[in-house]
């Protein structure tokens, strides 16, 4: 039973799960067999940017589709990160989506795919790209893919609804890797799916059989989610952050799970003192003033955890952030995602890319 107090909830112990199934086997696929990337340099970055440009507003939705953007920003995504693809077309994408199909009614058929609550046979698999979902010139088109069936006792004439879906993209690629890459590589690090785990276990195995890829767990790191946590807030002025919540995890036995949740404005009366300290000691980066550091960010995080020592008696510098929260969406360290506000959705996804790219193995 877990006990309250105020702002901090104590929570009972739990052990680590082990991975998945599906992410076993994408660790097989990646390490037992030979890598028609063997003989690439390993150009991605080793650790996140120290710097990067402060958000900006994109009114995606004069470019994007809207029945994609909806599901974009009203779903909550697992994210995985996935290596280059070998032989991948956007021009095939019709193709693409007969093959998946099929693959998935034969994965069914011999009992390897979990089966879908409610749904029967006779899948349907839909491809299709993203415009203008790009940000630069290098990063190739946003690909969403859905899974559509029908309800086990449906009527004949009852349409297919929607049971999976999910995304690859990259925004904002690290030019240098990009350009490294041959011609017959397409680089969409970014993984995102909703829907049934059997269903997205078969979609990464037809996309490791048929592109000689691999997909891993995409944990959102302590650092990242500090990132996010400063990000979101510089959005504030233009757009109403409502709240800035976080959760942090303290080593105790049980742990000990605090949420902090800080009023929209004082985060932002914090965040724009340490951007204007920033500026005043030349310390916003050569970028200049459109670039925010990471110096700022610590020193805004920092800010954050004093208020709550003072008011609690409690040091959040000994734990780590696992959650962030606000109107413009949510992330967790589990590698879950929530773009609320398609507005700014191009910060988050550079963020993200950065993170995917870091993780590969190459």
């Amino acid at each position: 039973m877990e006990r309250h107090y105020g702002n901090v909830t104590r929570a009972p112990l739990v052990q680590r799960r082990s991975k998945s199934k599906s992410y076993r086997q994408s660790d097989r696929s990646c390490f037992s067999s030979a890598s028609r990337l063997n003989t690439i340099p390993a150009l991605t970055p080793r650790r996140l940017s120290t710097s990067r440009r402060a958000p900006r507003f994109h009114n995606i939705t004069e470019k994007v589709n809207p029945e994609q953007l909806a599901l974009l920003v009203k779903t909550e995504w697992q994210l995985s990160y996935v290596t280059p693809l070998y032989q991948f077309r956007h021009t095939q994408l019709k193709t693409y989506s007969r093959r998946l199909a099929a693959f998935i009614a034969a994965e069914k058929q011999q009992g390897l795919a979990v089966e879908v609550e409610g749904a029967q046979s006779g899948f349907r698999v839909s491809f299709s790209v993203v415009q203008g979902l790009v940000e630069e010139e290098d990063d190739a088109e946003t690909v969403l893919v859905q899974i559509h069936a029908k309800p086990l006792f449906a009527r004949l004439d009852e349409p297919q609804r929607p049971v999976w879906s999910g995304w690859l993209t990259c925004i904002n690629g690290n030019y240098e890797y990009l350009h490294s890459l041959p011609e017959d590589f397409v680089c969409l690090p970014l993984f995102g799916s909703s829907g049934a785990e059997g269903l997205t276990t078969a979609v990464k195995s037809w996309f490791q059989q048929t592109f000689d890829c691999c997909f891993g767990p995409l944990e959102i790191s302590h650092t990242s989610l500090q990132w996010l946590s400063a990000l979101w807030t510089d959005c504030h002025a233009e757009c109403s952050i409502q709240h800035l919540k976080m959760i942090w995890t303290l080593p105790a036995v049980p742990p000990l799970q605090v949420t902090y949740t800080v009023n929209p404005q004082d985060a932002w009366e914090l965040w724009s003192s340490v951007r204007k300290d920033a500026q005043e000691e030349n310390k916003v980066g050569e970028e200049g003033e459109d670039s925010i550091h990471i110096e700022e960010v610590m020193r805004f995080i920092q800010g954050l955890k004093s208020h709550f020592y003072r008011h609690f008696r409690l040091d959040l510098s000994a734990g780590s952030l696992t959650q962030v929260s606000t109107a413009l969406g949510s992330a967790k360290y589990s590698g879950r995602i929530k773009i609320s506000n398609s507005r700014y959705m191009i910060t988050t996804l550079t963020l993200l890319t950065e993170c995917a790219l870091l993780k590969m193995p190459i």
